[in-house]
């Protein structure tokens, strides 16, 4: 049983600590008299596959001490009940069940990457949780979890909006010393792998042509998502890959454009515009502390499945290619905009200064970050695609497969000089 299933049930409904919502709400509204607004608590996942849980209050910076504390309970001091527990699994499993229905694959397809590009390791092995192992989770196997990752070198208190020293004491008042629910002994069983990228293919064969969740039919489609190993997020490349992963950018045919939809990207130019019958095509960056992966989705009509993989791999091989100054230019405008954007969010902000310093033990502020987006060249785009194109490629198959190239195939075509899948001849159709 792998412990990413036990953050699946941890963290996904917001009732699971020793108190109920509301309660907490009540107690906050109670000690916060002078807030009329009332308060923000919430416990939620983060990252894809999720690597981080946050647990979030929003309040007046005046009553710190009292959410501190209020953390505190709800992060050491689970009561776990067995109704709970029973909650849990049973959304556990609606949410499964609403995987399979949904006619957005894209959680799915995330999925299928990661086992595909990390055969039986680390961030390849299963985010959802196996129907049959849903009922195997207990008290005991949750505080065995609790045990091993809640631990003070894997947590962070962060706060925005309030005085350091304050947020110090609170946390020296409120967590140093505190013994925690599930006990004070050393975590035993901490799996500490690092990640070792493989390349495959993981295919699902199924009928997508009865996705559509109303009346109005929704046409069947098959999509193919193709990755290559990037680099991680303490590399000094993870900016040139975030540059060109904005450059590559993308969407959906149906998107409403406007500012800052990325319609002049590379996906929306080469693809979209120029072939109707493709339905999407997306780029994404997932990126940890030891590796990365950039891929491009695209879905299209189950008989043109064939054409949709080889433009896709000609649009890989064009990476490395001739990088505009003005495409270029746009991509870095577009990543510091939206970077600057994001962080008009105070829960944003806090996030951000929680998962860096949890991740690399300390902040880059966001001048420092917009700096190290500017000075992102052409060649730094070439030379990081290009190492990139060197390793096997993992690929993701989702729909009516019949048509889908052999893995050898697309192989064949990453490495060569213009993306093209080999020829193949047939006597007879």
């Amino acid at each position: 049983m792998k412990q990413n299933i036990l953050v699946e049930l941890l963290t996904f409904w917001k009732n699971w600590h020793f108190r109920r919502r509301i309660d907490l709400t009540a107690k906050m509204k109670f000690c916060l008299r002078w807030k009329s607004t009332g308060v923000f608590v919430t416990a939620r996942r983060q990252g894809t596959p999720s690597d981080t849980t946050m647990y979030a209050v929003s309040a007046d910076s005046k009553g710190l001490d009292t959410v501190v504390g209020l953390l505190a309970d709800v992060v050491l001091h689970p009561r776990l009940t067995d109704e709970e527990i029973e909650m849990t699994r049973m959304a556990v499993q609606f949410e499964l069940e609403d995987l399979d229905m949904r006619p957005d694959p894209e959680p799915l397809l995330t999925e299928m990457i990661h086992e595909a590009a990390y055969r039986e390791n680390t961030v390849g092995l299963h985010r959802f949780c196996p129907t049959e192992n849903i009922a195997k989770i207990d008290r005991e196997v949750l505080h065995s979890y609790l045990r091993n990752y809640y631990t003070p070198d894997r947590m962070v208190l962060a706060g925005v909006g309030v005085e350091h020293e304050h947020l110090v004491e609170c946390a020296r008042k409120y967590l140093l010393g505190t013994r925690p629910t599930w006990g004070c002994e050393r975590a035993v069983d901490v799996d500490r792998s690092v990640a070792q990228y493989t390349g495959g293919v993981v295919k699902l064969e199924r009928d997508m042509s009865n996705v559509s969740l109303g009346p109005a039919p929704f046409p069947e489609l098959t999509h193919i998502m193709i990755g290559l190993e990037s680099c991680s997020f303490l590399e000094e490349d993870f900016i040139p890959f975030a540059v060109l992963n904005m450059m590559m950018g993308g969407g959906g045919s149906f998107s409403a454009g406007g500012p800052g939809k990325g319609m002049f990207t590379r996906l929306y130019l080469n693809v979209l515009n120029r072939h109707h019958w493709m339905y999407n095509a997306t780029s994404y960056h997932h990126s940890y502390e030891d590796t990365g992966l950039l891929c491009v989705h695209a879905s299209a009509d189950p008989r043109q499945v064939r054409e949709m993989v080889e433009i896709l791999t000609k649009e890989f091989i064009l990476m490395a290619g001739t990088v505009d100054v003005v495409e270029l230019e746009r991509a870095k405008t577009q990543l510091m905009s939206m970077l600057m954007m994001n962080l008009e969010s105070r829960p944003v902000i806090f996030e951000d200064v929680g998962r860096q310093v949890l991740a690399t033990r300390s902040r880059k502020l966001p001048h420092e970050l917009c700096a190290l987006i500017r000075s992102v060249k052409p060649e730094d785009i070439r030379r990081v695609a290009s190492q990139m194109l060197r390793r096997k490629p993992a690929v993701a198959a989702l729909g009516d497969l019949s048509d889908l190239p052999a893995y050898e195939h697309i192989q064949a075509a990453l490495s060569s000089r213009d993306g093209r899948l080999p020829r193949i001849y047939r006597l007879f159709r």
